[in-house]
């Protein structure tokens, strides 16, 4: 895939800026930025920054949308309604830290759309910058021309997810790793304040402590407020050489007023509609987070899917049994169907036993109450590390009758 020619002349502007080695947070000023439409198939983003910083621009197609990565910046205070107050040509925004000492700024297209002009002005006298995007209609077949995330090393390295270590040669210790959901610019849920990434990541970090002190290796997918791709997710797993896998969320589904603990296995067919819809919302993360998907491979999917019934469903509906009759003894709450399945993309390992666990929906007042109380996360916490000690024991205890 090709990339449009105005990035050659951004990477190479960016250089300077680069050498200057900024180690300040650049503030975003969300009182002057903005997108807005202009006439003629056009429009134009500008971000107001408290500084000069190396930044790239490119598109991705499927759907179309722009994206900008630039060294991390300060949102604090910006919404999405102070840079888009109205839907237009751009219809909608996304932005907030993607990977450590990097930010992304995701812009949906209404219709295909290519930059004309690109620049960062900075002045001289108070070193604030202006990131000014300026975009102008054209065809699909320019587009398609012109999509694709850029293949750069230097950029590749820096926003690449942090190497897992494996275990030590002759290392039998059992080990766990937790993945806290969402993450960087994809928030997840939010309700009352609150936001999926956040909850997930304080819930799992309290997970790891109680684990650890069972005995048990934990590797986090993230420990830290970023963005890690599906994908990767899973091949943290397999780096680590995990026992167990177990992604954490606490969604938001109107469908089914939703509410209570619920777990979930692997299935190319989800047990229920809403089920179906949460498994969508999960898998379209990447898209949010503007990853681009085009080289995904259905037929390599299929195939892991298989293996996964063949070697793991067994272990996996285990675990997640182990689960709901812990956090069930623990008071709950549980959903009234808490063992469900569907395709999430994150629970594809074909060789690792891997749940996903709804501690709550953030849509139910109820538990959006029990997410906010320190003492319920507690509990839960506890009640999820003894079902992982229970179903490990349980499950090396079988391991003799498992087909190798």
């Amino acid at each position: 895939m090709r990339l449009f020619p105005v990035l050659a002349v951004l990477c190479a502007l960016s250089q300077p800026l680069a050498a200057q080695e900024m180690t300040a947070l650049a503030r975003v000023d969300g009182g002057p930025s903005k997108i807005s439409d202009g006439w003629f198939g056009r429009a134009t983003l500008e971000l107001h920054l408290s500084q000069g910083v190396p930044f790239r621009v490119f598109l991705l197609e499927e759907p179309a949308r722009l994206v900008v990565d630039f060294r991390e910046a300060d949102w604090t205070g910006i919404t999405t309604a102070d840079l888009l107050p109205e839907p237009g040509r751009v219809t909608g925004l996304r932005f907030g830290p993607f990977q450590p000492g990097w930010s992304r700024l995701v812009a949906d297209l209404a219709e295909p759309m290519l930059p004309d002009e690109i620049g960062m002005p900075v002045d001289k006298a108070s070193g604030k910058a202006t990131l000014e995007i300026s975009l102008k209609s054209v065809s699909p077949e320019a587009f398609a021309a012109a999509a694709g995330a850029p293949v750069d090393p230097s950029w590749t390295m820096a926003l690449a997810a942090a190497p897992v270590p494996p275990p030590p040669p002759g290392s039998d210790r059992f080990r766990v790793v937790l993945d806290p959901g969402h993450g960087g610019i994809d928030p997840g849920a939010e309700a009352g304040g609150l936001t999926e990434k956040d909850l997930m990541l304080s819930f799992a970090l309290a997970l790891r402590d109680t684990l650890m002190r069972d005995g048990i290796d934990v590797v986090l997918t993230r420990d830290t407020d970023v963005f890690v791709a599906l994908e990767t997710r899973v091949a943290m797993a397999h780096r680590a050489e995990a026992d167990l896998f177990i992604s954490l969320h606490a969604d938001i589904l109107r469908q089914g007023g939703a509410k209570g603990a619920t777990v979930y296995t692997l299935s190319d067919e989800a047990s229920d509609t809403a089920t179906e819809h949460l498994a969508a919302r999960h898998n379209r993360s990447d898209i949010i987070a503007g990853a681009d998907l085009t080289g995904s491979d259905d037929q390599v999917a299929g195939i892991l899917l298989d293996l996964a019934r063949q070697e793991t469903e067994p272990r996996s509906g285990a675990a997640a049994k182990a689960l709901v009759a812990g956090m069930n003894a623990a008071g709950g709450p549980m959903n009234r169907q808490p063992l469900r399945n569907a395709g999430f993309s994150v629970l594809k390992s074909a060789d690792i036993p891997s749940v996903l666990i709804e501690i709550g929906f953030l849509s139910s007042e109820r538990d959006l109450d029990n997410l906010r109380d320190p003492i319920w996360r507690a509990v839960m916490v506890t009640a999820i590390a003894d079902s992982i000690v229970a179903w490990r024991d349980e499950d090396a205890a079988l391991k003799p009758l498992i087909r190798q």
